[in-house]
């Protein structure tokens, strides 16, 4: 008999280790995905933020250009009104009189001097989203007397045959009638309706580059020599300052 025994063959264990180094490769791609993912939506917060912050429209330097614009206008006449004048002149002289009526239309523009607008008189109320601009005072221009529509009257007599009364009359009634359609035109009623007139124009040309934009804000307007209304006129951030802050 052969005294050699042969002994089993042991059975060989490289199944789990193998498994174990899959197990492991996995589990550190896993992590490395998620630290991508982590990085990517870290880049595009960024990069949303940056976005928001660099291209937001800002209400001050839309209301800057605005203002630059309006400048460029020089003189801005939103209202006109149409008057008539009648005056009556006499002249009384050696014991004889005439007189003489003139009926003078005359048209008169209201308008603001744009260029005198500055910096300071434009402000912003980041609090209640309110841009307030204050205008230069109203401006009278004219009176355009219309010579076409001039009708002038007169009683006639001995003073205009051989004197020249007539001519010194109409003189007189025109100077007086000018000075009449001026009158009429500084009432308080139509340099009311002037006012309201600029304030609408001005209004909108500030309020509808920021609505273009998206900015939702409130324009108020009014005049140097006007009384103001409201306290925060006085409390409201100039524009040339929130750009300086900017800065």
């Amino acid at each position: 008999m052969d005294d050699r025994v042969t002994r089993p063959a042991e059975p060989s264990r490289p199944e789990p280790a193998r498994r174990g180094g899959v197990g492991l490769f996995l589990t550190k791609v896993a992590g490395v995905l998620i630290l991508l993912v982590l990085a990517g939506l870290l880049v595009a917060w960024g990069v949303q933020r940056y976005v928001a912050e660099r291209l937001t429209p800002d209400p001050t330097t839309i209301a800057r250009a605005s203002l630059e614009g309006l400048r460029e206008q020089n003189r801005l006449s939103a209202f006109a009104a149409r008057y008539v004048a009648v005056v009556t002149s006499r002249q009384s002289q050696l014991g004889f009189s005439t007189e003489r009526t003139l009926i003078m239309p005359g048209m008169v523009r209201y308008e603001v001097d744009l260029a005198k607008l500055r910096q300071q008189d434009v402000r912003w109320d980041a609090t209640s989203h309110t841009l307030s601009v204050t205008l230069p005072p109203i401006e009278i221009d004219g009176p355009q007397v219309d010579l076409a529509a001039i009708r002038e009257y007169g009683s006639g007599g001995v003073l205009t045959t051989f004197t020249d009364a007539e001519q010194r009359l109409d003189a007189a009634n025109r100077s007086a009638g000018q000075v009449e359609l001026l009158r009429q035109a500084r009432a308080p009623a139509p340099i009311r309706l002037a006012r309201d007139a600029t304030r609408r124009a001005v209004e909108r040309s500030f309020a509808m580059p920021l609505r273009a934009v998206g900015v939702e804000a409130t324009v108020r307007v009014r005049f140097a020599d006007e009384a103001a209304n409201d306290e925060r006129w006085d409390t409201t951030r100039r524009v040339d300052e929130v750009l300086g802050n900017a800065r």
